[in-house]
């Protein structure tokens, strides 16, 4: 079974649109969400749950359609986003008490384990925590209520290294069961390259690859060397720049020629996404 399977989805808004937009998720896995601001992730995010109304196509959490049966699969559903302000003068106990009576499979021992964790003090006000504690605090929400199903956007932002890759280990640890499945949404691409099965790539509205991550990876192609060199592989590359030593561009590797005397490599997540972005202005 699917943890997420999304089909032909359209939403259109006066400036910007979701256009045809497919990819999967399978049960126990972790899949990156990237793409540039403005790029569609979190109309995607919000699509998914159910809370704008989309035009057409298909939205389906573990086998069942979303529009359908909303309030059963929102029980399986977790979901952390950064930026979210909670009620400010309360306590996080106060909180905790509301929001778990929306859970029917909420487990107090769970939570409790992820406060020690977290180093959360659920004496302490909203307004006395930091950025990342605010996110450390959405996360032990959302993992207290057996979801099967995790939709994190910026789950990471705000925490320190070391915070961030605790984070990390507790996704890891999450899908060896294969029983729960992660969407997260990020810029920070570094973590997606410690922690994440699959890459779906989102551009203006539309997906431009959703497969496993070093394929993902390994269909690109940066390219380094001489200006006079750039001519031969100019109009083949996504974008590039011109530097002291020459350029160095991006391009699909179906569109190189190994045995070229362009350095290449593989490049990291961030150097898709920046190439991607500039693209618009490399031929200008």
């Amino acid at each position: 079974m699917l943890a997420l399977d999304i089909r032909n989805l359209n939403k259109k808004y006066p400036n910007f649109q979701l256009k045809d937009v497919s990819f999967q998720l399978e049960k126990g896995y972790i899949m990156g969400f990237i793409g540039a601001n403005g790029a569609g992730k979190t109309t995607m995010i919000k699509s998914i749950l159910n809370m704008i109304q989309i035009d057409s196509g298909e939205i389906c959490i573990l086998g069942k359609n979303i529009a359908e049966h909303e309030i059963e699969l929102k029980q399986d559903i977790g979901c952390a986003f950064s930026g979210v302000d909670f009620y400010t003068r309360s306590k996080i106990k106060t909180l905790t008490n509301i929001t778990k009576k929306f859970y029917k499979n909420w487990s107090d021992e769970t939570y409790y384990s992820y406060l020690k964790r977290f180093k959360l003090d659920e004496n302490k006000k909203i307004a006395e925590l930091s950025t990342g504690m605010k996110v450390k605090y959405s996360l032990a929400l959302a993992l207290s209520h057996g979801a099967k199903l995790l939709i994190l956007d910026e789950p990471t932002s705000g925490l320190d290294t070391v915070a961030r890759d605790d984070l990390l280990d507790i996704f890891q640890e999450l899908i060896v069961g294969g029983e729960i499945s992660i969407l997260f949404s990020t810029h920070i691409t570094s973590d997606l390259e410690k922690c994440a099965d699959f890459i779906t790539f989102i551009e203006n509205g539309q997906i431009i690859a959703s497969s496993e991550k070093h394929d993902f990876m390994e269909s690109y192609r940066l390219l380094s060397g001489s200006e006079s060199q750039l001519n031969e592989v100019k109009e083949h590359l996504i974008s590039y720049k011109i530097n002291s030593f020459g350029f160095t561009g991006l391009i699909h590797a179906k569109d190189f020629d190994p045995s070229s005397e362009i350095k290449s490599a593989t490049p990291s997540l961030e150097e898709i996404m920046i190439y991607f972005a500039k693209k618009e202005d490399a031929y200008v």
